[in-house]
């Protein structure tokens, strides 16, 4: 079972089992990942952050992560992996 990034465009639906997530510091970028990671213990860290940071107002009105696009693609590029 393999990880996909559906990301990176502007869409209203989302596909059951994913979640809709904007990573990066300046220009956010929109991926849909499996509900599945919650549960990892290295993007619960990225959730923690995101609670420090924002605690639960979010900008740009879903799920921001606070850390570069590229941390976020190693992250999920390990979870995969796993």
């Amino acid at each position: 079972m393999g990880f996909r990034l559906l990301g990176l465009q502007r869409r209203v639906d989302i596909p059951k089992g994913y979640l809709a997530v904007y990573v990066g510091e300046n220009q956010k970028k929109r991926f849909l990942i499996p509900i599945s990671h919650l549960n990892e213990p290295s993007f619960q860290d990225l959730l923690s952050q995101a609670e420090q940071e924002f605690g639960y107002n979010h900008p740009m009105g879903g799920l921001t992560i606070p850390c570069s696009e590229d941390v976020f693609l190693e992250i999920i590029s390990c979870l995969q992996r796993s």
